[in-house]
């Protein structure tokens, strides 16, 4: 077999253990370094060490000696190298803090007052119940990143209120579902750090470029909750004043400056400080990670135990991230090294593809790899396949970075293997079925097609923050 070939075996065989089930990361640097042992290999190298051996020397001086040649391969200096190279990655620092700051806000019960004050505050506007819950989504989803911890809260706080205001279960758990996945595309995104980290776009371009496409997505979800609540009252009856009641408008003032303002200036003050140019990522992330610590303080919600939780998963998340970037960079070197790389942008340059025809078959691809894989697998391992060919058909890696992120909502949104459904049905009340839940996610999937659609066809979505902002590239 020729080099190119055992690149592609490569390749097949890790998304074959892949769905064994074998983790990720460390079946990406156990092939890395095992392919990378052959690709690599120099017998003068290895085993010149053979040529200091007496022809007396005992066993265990020969089985060291063979030992020390085995291990005297450059592919251990690669992996050494790799590890160096990803923790000193200054990009990935935030990945940390940014983590610490969801995970703080998150068990600082900042989001049943959100909830509470935003249905308040919309109990005249159709569907305010879910328009409450989609908002209060969103900005959580953006405080923490974290998909799951999003759904999962919210479907213990704002899903039982729904369903006993007699909301179409279907239509509550899509609302859920579908806000709880904003995260990992409105800045700051964690994903949008990681994905600078493999692409070498800059993040703060990023942050701006993911603004728009974010706040139409958002209201492409508003606008379908608001119509449909219009067009079938009896999928969101108006509340009554048993389920919502009326306030005072300087209470309901009181109630919005102590639960709305507090982590939208948070989020605004760390978005706001990157990309104007007052912070790096990592000192904004590290001013969001103080200012979660705050608010857990002033809402009297900073134990021990909290802190604990919070530096432990923060620890956790982080490290798989890192692993990843490791086994990725390993495998990926070894992988180009062998002609993989060169192979694969042969045979796509040899479809004769449009750009428009290469953007939505790399799209459906990794549409299709959001079923097995999660974001950050598909992020570090998958998408710098398609970065070389990016060149070839003109387009922007910031533009298909954010494609990516539009896409990747569709990951959690798609049946059968929609994790957004799964954690939703984790934690709802019994009579709440997964099919039910399937059937709502699938008109917000459809709002999220309509969004990639409007980024095809208007490119200045992405394009006009960071070109305002920053300058034309």
């Amino acid at each position: 077999m020729s080099n190119p070939e055992i690149a592609l075996m490569m390749l097949g065989l890790f998304i074959f253990m892949v769905f064994l089930g074998f983790p990720i990361a460390f079946t990406l640097m156990a092939m890395g370094i095992g392919f990378g042992y052959y690709a690599y290999f120099d017998d003068r190298r290895q085993f010149r060490s053979f040529n200091r051996l007496e022809e007396d020397a005992g066993l265990f001086e020969q089985l060291s000696t063979y030992v020390e040649g085995l291990l005297n391969s450059r592919v251990f200096d690669l992996f050494v190298n790799q590890t160096f190279t990803v923790m000193s990655n200054e990009v990935l620092t935030a990945v940390p803090l940014f983590l610490f700051m969801g995970y703080v806000v998150e068990r600082a019960n900042i989001v049943d007052r959100l909830f509470s004050t935003l249905a308040i505050a919309t109990r005249n506007v159709p569907g305010s119940m879910g328009v409450a819950a989609l908002i209060t989504c969103g900005l959580f989803a953006t405080a923490t990143g974290i998909v799951g911890a999003v759904v999962t809260l919210m479907g213990l706080l704002a899903l039982p209120q729904m369903l006993k205001a007699r909301y179409d279960t279907s239509f509550a758990s899509g609302i859920i579902c579908a806000g709880g996945t904003l995260g990992i595309l409105i800045p700051p995104s964690i994903m949008l750090i990681v994905y600078a980290a493999a692409s070498g776009v800059s993040i703060v371009r990023l942050y701006a470029a993911a603004l728009l496409p974010g706040v139409t997505l958002v209201g492409l979800y508003l606008i379908y909750i608001v119509v449909r609540s219009m067009l079938q009252p009896s999928a969101a009856p108006k509340p009554t004043k048993d389920e919502i009641p009326d306030v005072p408008f300087s209470r309901l003032l009181w109630m919005v400056l102590t639960s709305f303002f507090p982590l939208a200036v948070l989020i605004l003050s760390v978005l706001g400080s990157i990309l104007f140019g007052l912070a790096t990522p990592t000192e904004a992330a590290s001013i969001g990670a103080l200012g979660g610590l705050l608010l857990a303080l002033v809402y009297r919600a900073l134990t021990f135990q909290r802190l604990r939780e919070s530096v432990y998963l923060t620890v956790r998340t982080t490290a798989m991230v890192c692993w990843l970037f490791v086994g990725s960079y390993i495998f990926s070197s070894v992988f180009s090294y062998l002609g993989g790389e060169e192979l694969i942008g042969e045979f796509v340059g040899g479809l004769d593809l449009t750009p428009l025809q290469f953007l939505l078959l790399a799209q459906l691809i990794i549409f299709l790899l959001g079923w097995p894989l999660e974001w950050s697998e598909i992020i570090i391992i998958f998408v710098p396949i398609f970065l070389p060919l990016l060149e070839i058909f003109g387009i922007d890696p910031l533009f298909f970075g954010i494609l990516v992120a539009l896409n990747l909502q569709t990951s959690f949104l798609t049946p059968p293997m929609a994790m957004s459904a799964y954690y939703l049905k984790g934690i709802a009340p019994p009579q709440v079925q997964l099919v039910q839940i399937f059937k709502g996610v699938l008109p917000f999937l459809a709002m999220v097609i309509v969004s990639m659609v409007l980024m095809y066809t208007f490119p200045a979505i992405v394009f006009h923050l960071p070109d305002a902002i920053y300058g034309a590239r």
